[in-house]
């Protein structure tokens, strides 16, 4: 039975999309159709479903280990299989059944500015027309959201705290490699030869998809096209079984909906500040176990 030997652990919304399909153009690696399986977090997030839109859009999850395997059935001569599920960081106590099922996996995490990381998550549940409320707004609601049982993908406080959970997975994990998305978008190539060299694949492979960048960010006009793209619904459930999102399909859909892309307002002076004070602390944390964060808002380290 094949197994994964390599996962992208997330955090969301920090480009493990974008690496997800930059390693799954590489011909020693085999990364399955389906990104983000989320089977062995199915325990932790699958009564999360709360929230306007869970429930169309958790259908494709993995929920059991037959399905979980087949996913990696079509491997032929690659030495290196991985899959990407972003929830995995955030549940420690999911670390000690993946290391057992998967024979201690390599781990790489993707990290990012915790203050754009949150702003990030709020404008994707924004342009799929769930989240209604402005960003200050749904700040102050995360404690409520948590009660109600939404799905974590709308707590966007505790997605962006990164350090205790990574100091847990380098307990149970002995291979973690820590990344940023700053680093993967200012110099992809390097990145790309950093990882590759971490999987033990050629280094020196370039993917012919290293200018793309995927899950542009901002804000869409709404329209009828728009509105199909980003909206759940069963139409929409119902294609990702029957057209994987590849890499040419975000391709496709990138180019379709450019035209309609708008950049986001700023996050308000008074709102930024509320966040620097929250996660100023998990900054010098991570600053201190060696992650670059030369990049990351400058109010971080003001003293």
């Amino acid at each position: 039975m094949n197994k994964p030997n390599f996962i992208i652990s997330g955090f969301p919304k920090c480009g493990s999309t974008a690496l997800h399909y930059y390693v799954d153009a590489h011909p020693e690696i085999f990364m399955p159709k389906q990104k983000e399986l989320h089977y062995f977090t199915q325990s932790n997030i699958s009564k999360l479903n709360k929230g306007p839109g869970d429930l169309e859009a958790k259908k494709s999850q993995i929920k059991c280990s037959d399905s979980y395997f087949k996913m990696f059935n079509s491997v032929r001569s690659e030495k290196i299989i991985g899959e990407t599920s972003p929830s995995y960081i955030n549940y420690p106590e999911s670390f000690k059944k993946i290391n057992k099922e998967l024979e201690n996996p390599k781990i790489i995490i993707l990290l990012r500015d915790p203050i754009k990381r949150a702003y990030s998550n709020y404008l994707h549940l924004l342009r799929e027309q769930r989240e209604t409320e402005t960003f200050s707004k749904s700040l102050d609601l995360e404690s409520f959201r948590k009660s109600q049982q939404y799905s974590d993908f709308w707590f966007y406080t505790f997605n962006s705290f990164y350090y205790e959970k990574i100091i847990e997975a380098k307990k149970v994990f002995s291979e973690v490699l820590i990344l940023t998305q700053e680093e993967l978008n200012i110099d992809t190539k390097k990145t790309l030869t950093k990882v590759y060299k971490f999987l033990e694949v050629d280094p020196e492979f370039t993917p012919s998809n290293l200018a793309k960048r995927y899950n542009k960010g901002g804000l869409y006009k709404k329209n009828f096209v728009t509105n199909f793209i980003f909206k759940q619904g069963k139409i929409k459930t119902f294609l990702k079984k029957v057209i994987p999102i590849s890499s040419w399909v975000k391709s496709i859909k990138n180019s379709i909906i450019s035209n309609y892309h708008y950049k986001a307002d700023p996050i308000d002076v008074d709102v930024e500040n509320k966040l620097v004070k929250i996660f100023k602390k998990e900054v010098d944390n991570l600053t201190k176990i060696g992650v670059d964060t030369s990049t990351w808002n400058k109010n971080f380290f003001n003293k």
